[in-house]
């Protein structure tokens, strides 16, 4: 018999088995103890210098105390560099100051006065990032953003200053602060900061080795998760599906890097890695007969469902239940439950979507823009592993905040919107090449009668006020504490980082393999005369 199925030849890893084991460094407890030392000699430090007082509040009370006089001390202050950094620090800990203050900085045509000194450009960068917190209504930082943007290209060929001239040039060719990932900024600014007149040797020493530490934590991490991974054989059990575990964790620890979510990391990285699968054995495998019992099998939700199924789903649904019966192991330790019917409603909306599109597909229909936006937004995976990724975060997720998500509030929505939108606008033409639904892009292009050009535009623009509905989502008072709130725009960031310039995760080309070799292979360069008194 002669099985049409809608094959993609997905390229295989590119990482061999480089992740199966982790051998500890040598350095791991010495940098471990180091930082203990470094902790005492940064106290004593503050402490014998005089300003230990400038350091005992808590950064929320000092932004508090900013937010308090940010009105008064910044209407007469003329400096754009202290006024863009406060009022972006104070953004973006959800404090509801006014873009008003920054009509002072503008000329008589409506643009903004600067000049091409090494302090003006630090000023204009500054104020770039700090647009990237706009929200809706704020006209002067739309305004803002290109003319900061505009200005920062034109002065770059100019600058004199490297270390000025790397950071412009970042900002504009990499990823802002808002919408980069935390660590590979923090391993970029690093670099920077080590150049400054200003820079403090301890403070430096110290974010090395909390670095390199983090590292060697997520490197043991990533190999469980990569021979676990490895026991599934896919590449030729499933040699369909993209083989892409170490794609999958950077992902997750994009999502979280923290130690104290560990275990989060551990159950939100192998429920994607079955997601991943699952997506393409809907979009890339399955004949519509054998989706239609695999759907079934996922709202039934029972290892009884097995013997229904072909060979090579079984071993995806049993392997799915497994990680599950681990997850429901360790909440029910946990006293928590009930949020396992939140995961497994969570895989379950996701399967629906993936099926309401096979069945586009079958029956070669064309939905309109809205009606392909209401599924593929859940069929993104978005929605799900918000969701996912509550599950091992401990008393901060209540069953209120699963509800919340569930409902897709603004914020939700926003990193739904971000992730549909990138992802369609990059992978338009992959799609177009195999059998596959109709992206956004055609559905736009077909519904309004315009050229691929103007689709790109219109959605760029959605994205835009999705980041706009994202920050709005961060100002207070919110309904959810913030660690849940980063959840949902590092999911929105990772996508900004692996999706704005292509689709890395599909196609893992050289600057993607950056990224992966500067958060999980190669740890930041050390010299320091202690380290060398103790290793001897």
């Amino acid at each position: 018999m002669n099985t049409s199925r809608p094959l993609a030849n997905f390229a295989p890893s590119v990482w061999g088995n480089r992740f199966l084991l982790y051998i500890p460094d040598a350095r791991e407890a010495c940098e471990e103890q180091l930082i203990e030392e470094l902790k005492e000699d940064m106290v004593d430090a503050i402490q014998q210098l005089g300003i230990a007082y400038h350091f005992e509040e808590e950064i929320d009370q000092s932004l508090q105390n900013l937010f308090d006089k940010f009105h008064d001390y910044f209407k007469d202050n003329n400096d754009m560099y202290t006024t863009a950094l406060s009022f972006r620090l104070l953004r973006q800990h959800g404090y509801r100051v006014s873009c008003e203050i920054f009509d002072k900085f503008k000329d008589v045509k409506g643009d903004f006065k600067v000049s091409n000194t090494d302090e003006e450009v630090m000023g204009m960068l500054e104020f770039y990032e700090a647009t990237h917190l706009r929200i809706h209504g704020e006209d002067i930082l739309d305004h803002g953003f290109v003319f900061s943007r505009n200005y920062l290209e034109s002065v770059l060929p100019r600058l004199t200053n490297p270390v000025t001239a790397e950071q412009v040039h970042h900002a504009l060719t990499q990823y802002s602060i808002r919408r980069g990932l935390p660590r590979l900024e923090a391993r970029h600014y690093i670099s920077v900061y080590e150049q400054y007149a200003s820079c403090h040797e301890g403070i430096l020493r110290l974010a090395k080795l909390d670095f390199n530490l983090l590292q060697s934590l997520h490197k043991r991490e990533l190999a469980e998760l990569y021979r676990w991974w490895q026991d599934l054989e896919v590449p030729t059990k499933l040699s369909f599906a993209r083989d892409r575990m170490v794609e999958i964790y950077f992902w997750i620890l994009s999502v979280y890097f923290e130690p104290e979510y560990a275990l989060a990391r551990k159950f939100s990285t192998k429920v994607l890695a079955l997601m991943s699968i699952i997506d393409d054995t809907y979009d890339a495998f399955a004949t519509f007969e054998e989706l239609q019992i695999f759907t079934e099998a996922i709202e039934r939700w029972s290892m009884s469902c097995l013997d229904q199924l072909p060979d090579y789903m079984k071993i995806i649904y049993k392997v799915l239940l497994e990680v599950y019966e681990e997850i429901e192991e360790e909440m029910i330790k946990q006293g928590r439950l009930y949020r396992v019917s939140y995961g497994i409603e969570a895989m379950k909306l996701l399967v629906r979507s993936y099926f309401a599109e096979a069945k586009w597909r079958h029956e070669k229909y064309k939905p309109s823009t809205e009606e392909y936006m209401r599924v593929a937004t859940k069929s993104s995976g978005y929605n799900s592993m918000i969701i996912v990724s509550f599950l091992g975060m401990g008393d901060v997720a209540t069953k209120e905040a699963f509800d919340w998500v569930l409902s897709e509030p603004n914020i939700v929505r926003a990193s739904l919107i971000i992730c549909r939108l990138t992802d369609d606008i990059v992978g338009h033409e992959f799609e177009k090449k195999r059998e596959h639904i109709p992206s956004s892009i055609e559905c736009y292009m077909e519904e309004h009668k315009v050229s691929k050009q103007d689709a790109v535009h219109e959605f760029n623009n959605q994205i835009e006020g999705a980041w706009k509905d994202m920050n709005e989502g961060f100002l207070m008072p919110t309904k959810f504490p913030a660690p849940l709130l980063y959840r949902i725009l590092n999911f929105a960031r990772v996508i900004e980082v692996m999706y704005r310039k292509g689709d890395w995760y599909t196609h893992v080309g050289p600057e993607m393999q950056s990224f992966i070799k500067q958060l999980l292979i190669d740890p930041i360069p050390i010299i320091h005369n202690k380290w060398n008194s103790i290793m001897s």
